[in-house]
C-alpha cells in the first residue's frame, strides 16, 4: 500500500506540475493575442475614421471644384505680346496658351506618350496610385526629406491648377484630396484633356498646342510620334529637357519615352526606333538685344493702364531692322572685354533701337538706361550751349592757354596749347582749357542748369572740373539732350509704347504727342549745331561720317575708361557708350574710335530710307547781340525813350511823341505805317496803376540792365596760374 500510495501521490504531483506548466505557457500566448487583437481593432477604427475624414474632405472638395468649362477658361497669369512698330512680334512674355484642343482631337500618340512616362496606371487608379503612394510613405519613413516620383497625372493637374510646388507633406495631403475629388467629378478623358492643355512644357509654353507651335511651328493636332515623345519628356524638368535649353538632353529624354511606350504596348518596335533628332525644330529668334528695350518699356504699363489680367498686345516704337543693325554695330566694334550700349531716338522722341549690352543672355543689365558713367567731353555740349546763350558766337576768338581755376589746372589731351583760335575750332578739337574758361565765365551753376534743362536727371556737381564731364550720367539722358539740339532747341521726351490693345483688338492706351517746350532760342540751337557739325567734319568725330550731314560730339574719360559718341542726322539721334563694367581702363578706347565707328555703322542703315537734311546753322541773332558792344543796351534810337531827371520823356519814338513806330495814340490799337508795312514791335503794356506803358517791361528791363544778358566778350581772360 505504501508503495502504491507513494506512486499515486507522485503521479498526482506530476499531473499538477504538468497542468501548471501548460497554464504558464498559455497565459503569455493569450496576452499576445489579446494585444494584437486590440491593436487591430484600434487600427481599424482609426482607419475607418481616417477614411471617413478623407471621404468628407473629398466630398467637400468635389462640391467646391469649378466646372469643367470654368477650368478650361482659367489662365494662371497675363500674357503680353510685344510688337515692333510694323506689327512684327518681338517677344511673348508670360505664359503662352495655345488653342484649346478637345480630347477627341488630341493625337492618340500624344496621350499614350504622356501616360507611359508620367502615369502608367492612369486608367486603373482612383486618382492616387497606391503603389506610388506606398513608395512615398517608405521614402518618408526612411528619413528622406524629399518626396518624389509619386504624383499621378490627376495629382499633377490638381497641383498645377490649385496648389503651389512646395514639397511638403501638408501640400501632398491636399494634393491627394484634390486628386480624388477630381476623379469623382470628371471622367478620365476630361482629366487628361485638362492636363494636356494646361501642363507647363518650358519656354513659356502651357499646353500641347502652345508647345507644338513653340518648338515645331505647327498646331498640336499634328504631332508625330517623335514630336509627342519630345513634348512628353519635357514635363519632368522643362528647364532641362526643353529643346531650346538643351537639344541633346531633349532628344535623349525622348528616346526614354519611346522605350517606355514600347514596353507598355502603346507602339511597336518600328515606331520605337524613330529618331527624335530628325525632328524639324522651330528656329529661335537670335535677336535677344530687343529684351533690353522690353525690360525698359514694359514696366511703364503699370502707369499707363488700369489693372488688368487679360492678354494684351503692346505695340512699341522699336524698328526691327534698326534694332538688328544696332546690335550688330555694337558687337562688331566693341573692344575685347568691354561692354557697349546704344540708344537711338527719332525726332518725336520715339525709341527706334536700344542695346543695353553685347548679349542679353549673358547679362541682362541695361547699360543704356541704368548705368551711370562719365560722358567726358560730350558734356561740353552744355558748356557751349551756356556760352552761346550768354552771347558767344561760333566765330568769336578765344585763347587756348594754360589756366588754373580754384587750384584746378586742366590740360589738353595732346599736352599743347594752340593760342588764339575761334570757338568753332576749340569745340571741334575738344580743347579742355577753353571749355574751362567758358565754364568759369558763364558760371558752373549755369552749365549745370543747362544740362538739367536738356533732360539730365542725375546729380550734377558744380566744381570746375565738371565742364569736362566728371558727373556721371545715363546714356539715354545724353542722347535725349542731343535730340533736343536736333529739334532746334525744343524738348524731346523719349517714349517706347505706341499703343496697347487686348487680344481681340480693343484699344486700352494710345500715345499722345506732347507739346514740346523751347529750351534755348533758335540762334543758340543753330550755333551749337554749327559746332557739332564741325566736330564731325574736321574734328575728333571724323569716324562718325556717313556721307551726309552729321552733327555730334565725342567723349573720352581719363585712363580710357569710357568712350562716348552722341550725334544726329536726318532726324535720328543716336548715343553710343563703350567701356568695362568694372570701370577698368580699355586700351585705345576713345570716343572718336570704336564708339564713333559703331555710330556710323548703325546710322548708315538707320537713315538709308530718309531724305538728306542739311542743318540750319544760320544765326538769326537778336538785336541786342547784333549791335556794337558799347551800345547793345540802348538798341535802335527809334525803339527807346529818353527821360529827364524828373522822369519826363523828352525825345524818341515816332514823330517825337514817344510812341513806338507803327502804333497810334491808343497804344492798344496798332496802326499801319505810311508805307503800308506791318507794325513793328508788340502792343503796349499797362503798368501797375492801369495806365498804358510807353514801352514793354522786357525792353525796360533790358535797357536798365535789370535782366540784360551779359556783354559778349571775344576772348575769355584766364585767371592767373599762380
Amino acid at each position: 500500500m505504501d508503495k502504491r500510495g507513494s506512486r499515486r501521490q507522485r503521479a498526482e504531483r506530476d499531473a499538477r506540475a504538468a497542468r501548471t506548466s501548460r497554464t504558464s505557457r498559455a497565459t503569455p500566448q493569450r496576452g499576445w493575442r489579446r494585444w494584437l487583437k486590440r491593436a487591430f481593432l484600434w487600427s481599424g477604427a482609426l482607419a475607418a475614421l481616417g477614411l471617413l475624414f478623407v471621404g468628407m474632405a473629398v466630398l467637400f472638395a468635389a462640391r467646391s471644384l469649378p466646372t469643367f468649362y470654368q477650368l478650361k477658361a482659367t489662365q494662371n497669369a497675363q500674357t503680353i505680346i510685344v510688337r515692333a512698330r510694323d506689327g512684327t512680334e518681338i517677344v511673348e512674355i508670360g505664359p503662352q496658351y495655345g488653342k484649346w484642343i478637345p480630347s477627341s482631337d488630341i493625337p492618340q500618340v500624344m496621350k499614350d506618350a504622356m501616360i507611359a512616362v508620367e502615369d502608367r496606371r492612369f486608367y486603373s487608379h482612383p486618382g492616387v496610385d497606391p503603389i506610388g503612394l506606398g513608395r512615398a510613405v517608405w521614402v518618408a519613413v526612411s528619413g528622406e526629406r524629399r518626396i518624389g516620383a509619386t504624383s499621378t497625372i490627376t495629382q499633377q493637374l490638381a497641383r498645377n491648377v490649385f496648389l503651389n510646388n512646395n514639397r511638403t507633406l501638408g501640400r501632398k495631403a491636399r494634393e491627394i484630396v484634390l486628386a480624388l475629388a477630381l476623379e469623382t467629378r470628371f471622367s478620365k478623358e476630361q482629366i487628361l484633356e485638362l492636363y494636356l492643355n494646361k501642363v507647363y512644357f518650358g519656354g513659356g509654353a502651357y499646353g500641347i498646342d502652345s508647345a507644338s507651335r513653340t518648338f515645331f511651328s505647327h498646331p498640336g493636332t499634328r504631332l508625330s510620334t517623335a514630336e509627342a515623345a519630345i513634348i512628353a519628356g519635357m514635363v519632368k524638368a522643362p528647364s532641362s529637357y526643353s529643346p531650346t535649353a538643351d537639344i541633346e538632353a531633349a532628344v535623349g529624354r525622348a528616346r526614354v519615352v519611346l522605350k517606355l511606350m514600347q514596353e507598355q504596348g502603346f507602339i511597336g518596335p518600328d515606331q520605337a526606333r524613330v529618331d527624335p533628332s530628325a525632328v524639324n525644330l522651330r528656329r529661335q529668334q537670335t535677336q535677344n538685344s530687343a529684351r533690353y528695350f522690353t525690360d525698359w518699356a514694359l514696366p511703364q504699363l503699370d502707369l499707363l493702364l488700369p489693372e488688368t489680367y487679360e492678354p494684351i498686345e503692346v505695340w512699341t516704337t522699336i524698328d526691327v531692322g534698326m534694332q538688328r543693325a544696332a546690335s550688330a554695330a555694337i558687337k562688331s566694334n566693341v573692344p575685347g572685354g568691354a561692354q557697349g550700349a546704344l540708344v537711338s531716338i527719332d525726332r518725336d522722341g520715339a525709341i527706334l533701337a536700344m542695346v543695353g549690352g553685347t548679349d542679353y543672355v549673358s547679362t541682362n543689365f541695361n547699360r543704356a538706361v541704368k548705368s551711370l558713367r562719365q560722358p567726358g567731353s560730350a558734356w561740353k555740349l552744355f558748356v557751349y550751349l551756356a556760352a552761346l546763350e550768354a552771347g558767344y558766337r561760333p566765330d568769336d576768338r578765344v585763347v587756348d592757354t594754360p589756366v588754373t581755376i580754384n587750384g584746378w589746372s586742366p590740360r589738353n589731351s595732346n599736352g599743347r596749347n594752340a593760342g588764339e583760335i575761334d570757338l568753332r575750332t576749340a569745340f571741334a578739337y575738344s580743347i579742355n582749357t577753353v571749355a574751362a574758361q567758358l565754364g568759369n565765365e558763364v558760371g558752373f551753376g549755369t552749365v549745370a542748369s543747362m544740362a538739367k534743362r536738356f533732360g539730365i536727371t542725375t546729380p550734377i556737381a558744380t566744381y570746375p572740373s565738371m565742364v569736362l564731364g566728371s558727373s556721371e550720367v545715363r546714356l539715354i539722358d545724353m542722347t535725349r539732350a542731343f535730340a533736343g539740339v536736333a529739334a532746334k532747341g525744343y524738348s524731346v521726351e523719349p517714349y517706347g509704347i505706341l499703343k496697347v490693345t487686348t487680344a481681340n483688338g480693343r484699344l486700352l492706351y494710345s500715345h499722345e504727342k506732347q507739346r514740346p517746350t523751347q529750351l534755348v532760342p533758335d540762334y543758340v540751337a543753330a550755333g551749337i549745331t554749327d559746332l557739332l557739325q564741325t566736330a564731325v567734319n574736321t574734328g575728333t568725330g571724323r569716324a562718325a561720317q556717313i556721307g551726309r550731314p552729321v552733327a555730334g560730339k565725342t567723349g573720352t574719360t581719363s585712363s580710357n575708361k569710357d568712350g562716348y559718341f552722341v550725334g544726329f542726322s536726318s532726324g535720328i539721334t543716336t548715343g553710343v557708350w563703350m567701356g568695362r563694367d568694372d570701370s577698368r581702363a580699355v586700351g585705345g578706347l576713345q570716343g572718336g574710335t570704336a564708339p564713333a565707328r559703331a555710330f556710323a555703322a548703325y546710322m548708315r542703315y538707320a537713315v538709308k530710307d530718309r531724305p538728306v537734311e542739311k542743318f540750319d546753322t544760320d544765326l538769326k541773332l537778336p538785336d541786342w547781340q547784333i549791335e556794337p558792344d558799347d551800345e547793345y543796351l540802348q538798341g535802335d534810337p527809334e525803339d527807346y525813350y529818353i527821360f529827364d531827371e524828373q522822369g519826363n520823356m523828352i525825345e524818341g519814338g515816332e514823330e517825337g511823341l514817344g510812341i513806338p513806330p507803327g502804333y497810334g495814340p491808343d497804344p492798344d490799337e496798332p496802326r499801319s505805317p505810311p508805307d503800308g508795312s506791318r507794325p513793328r514791335g508788340p502792343p503796349a503794356q499797362r503798368g501797375a496803376d492801369g495806365a498804358p506803358q510807353a514801352v514793354g517791361d522786357d525792353f525796360l528791363n533790358e535797357a536798365t540792365g535789370a535782366t540784360a544778358p551779359p556783354p559778349r566778350r571775344p576772348a575769355p581772360t584766364p585767371r592767373p596760374t599762380g
